[in-house]
């Protein structure tokens, strides 16, 4: 089940955050909550109207109740394919409930009645961590963009590069001069935005670029060598910059090369 449509306008880029309650008493005093510190809120009474309306693709976290009419609040989490952090409130909560939520990855689990610090504490919380997901896609999507400016060769030369080979070997390994080499990463890293080979190997583990080099230059997990995917693995002397991919969860590791 996926969210059909979502709203561009963004106000601003304020985040806002969505409550999904059949409580009407509840919608209106977490809005007040929310509202005292400054923070835009949307509600909805069930999951349903949520998922029939227009979200707003900005920063965002989503308070659930547990007990809605129809989709209840843990189907919601794991059948709605949603990117928006959770935090679920309940008044009729257990241990097993908390802990599969969690496992899930809801962001808190807070029993009825909560306490409002605890609460905003939690959102602050769900919201940091959209933005931080928000910033690491920009980022994948901006490293994509640039290696699908390489070359055919440049490609083929990054995987052999951060693979640790020379530019002797690499020379070699393709049938070219050490000179051609130079020049074909020298245009590669310029695409890139590369400061250093160090660079060139996160952005590699990003794209989920082979780890290991086979005969002919192609990814083989019987490869000749492995890759220094460790900057710990890599020379001395590289001068070492900030990553230029932000640290996403591992789980989308080699989504960039589909």
């Amino acid at each position: 089940m996926e969210l059909a449509l979502r709203d561009q306008s963004n106000d601003g880029n304020d985040p806002v955050v969505l409550v999904i309650d059949d409580d009407p008493d509840v919608r209106e005093g977490l809005s007040a909550l929310l509202e005292s510190v400054h923070l835009r809120s949307r509600s909805f009474g069930s999951a349903l109207e949520f998922l029939r309306s227009q979200i707003p693709d900005q920063v965002s976290c989503l308070i659930l109740d547990v007990r809605l009419p129809g989709l209840s609040g843990i189907d919601f989490q794991t059948k709605v394919q949603i990117d928006i952090p959770i935090i679920f409130i309940t008044g009729h909560g257990d241990i097993p409930m908390s802990v599969k939520a969690m496992k899930a990855g809801a962001v808190e689990f807070l029993t009825k009645p909560i306490r409002e610090q605890e609460l905003l504490d939690a959102v602050r919380i769900a919201l940091d961590r959209d933005r931080e997901r928000r910033q690491c896609e920009e980022s994948a999507h901006d490293l994509r963009r640039r290696f699908d400016s390489l070359t055919p060769r440049e490609r083929e030369l990054m995987t052999l590069v951060t693979a640790g080979m020379t530019n002797k070997q690499v020379a070699a390994e393709l049938g070219i001069t050490t000179v051609t080499v130079k020049v074909h990463r020298q245009n590669m890293t310029k695409k890139l935005d590369a400061k250093a080979l160090a660079d060139l190997v996160r952005m590699a583990d990003a794209l989920g670029l082979p780890r290991t080099i086979g005969p002919n230059g192609s990814g083989n997990s019987n490869g000749l060598q492995p890759q220094p995917r460790s900057v710990s693995d890599l020379p001395e002397g590289l001068g070492l910059e900030a990553p230029l991919v932000a640290d996403c969860d591992r789980e989308h590791d080699g989504k960039l090369m589909k």
